[in-house]
C-alpha cells in the first residue's frame, strides 16, 4: 500500500513512538481525546518523549487545525491495542470542556474532525464510515470500522461527548463521501 498523509495538516512533529511499518491495511478509525484543551504543539511534545510510549496519528486543537504526529504508513501507539492500532487512524481531538461536560470538544474541533476523517477514508478507499457502537464487532470491519479507546483499556476516552457524536460523524463523513464519489 501506498500510504499518503493529509493536506489537512497545518503543523507536523513526527514522534519516536510508532512501529514502522503497520501491518496492516488501514480499514478503521479511532477517533479519542486529550483531556485537556491542548494545543498542537503541546500535545506534539507529550507524543515526542519516548518515555511516555504514546503517540496518535493525527490531532486536532480546538480552533481546528490539525497536526500530524505518526504518519499514516506507520502504527501509533494510541489504543492500549497494537492489533487495532496497526488497521486504525487514530486522531486525538483536544477538549474545551472537562469530565463534567464528558470532555466536550468545540465545534471547530468537531468540524475539523469531519473533514479529517473524510480525507482518510477517501485517499485510504474506505466508501463507508460505519458505527454501531458494539465492541463485539472490532475488527468485523464491513459491520463496523470505528473503535474507541475504552474498549481496549480502562479509560473514558473518547469523553461521553464524542462518543455519543460518532454516529453524527458517520453520517456526516458518509455524506461527504457521497459527494466525491
Amino acid at each position: 500500500m501506498n500510504y499518503t498523509n493529509s493536506p489537512l495538516v497545518t503543523y507536523k512533529k513526527i514522534s519516536p513512538n510508532k512501529t514502522s511499518p503497520r501491518n496492516h491495511v488501514i480499514d478503521t478509525i479511532t477517533i479519542h481525546c486529550m483531556a485537556g484543551n491542548l494545543t498542537l504543539e503541546s500535545c506534539g511534545n507529550i507524543f515526542a518523549q519516548s518515555k511516555n510510549q504514546a503517540s496518535s496519528n493525527y490531532g486536532i486543537d480546538s480552533k481546528g487545525n490539525i497536526a500530524l504526529y505518526v504518519e499514516e504508513k506507520d502504527r501509533s501507539w494510541c489504543s492500549s491495542n497494537p492489533a487495532n492500532d496497526h488497521r486504525a487512524v487514530t486522531i486525538e481531538v483536544a477538549n474545551d470542556g472537562d469530565a463534567s461536560t464528558g470532555w466536550h470538544v468545540s465545534d471547530k474541533a468537531l468540524n475539523a474532525l469531519i473533514r479529517l476523517v473524510t480525507d482518510i477514508c477517501k485517499r485510504n478507499h474506505i466508501k463507508e464510515l460505519k458505527w454501531k457502537g458494539d465492541k463485539n464487532l472490532i475488527g468485523q470491519v464491513s459491520k463496523q470500522n470505528m473503535t474507541v479507546h475504552r474498549w481496549f483499556a480502562p479509560k473514558a476516552c473518547p469523553g461521553d461527548y464524542l462518543y455519543d457524536k460518532h454516529s453524527y460523524i458517520a453520517k456526516e463523513v458518509n455524506k461527504k463521501l457521497s459527494k466525491l464519489s
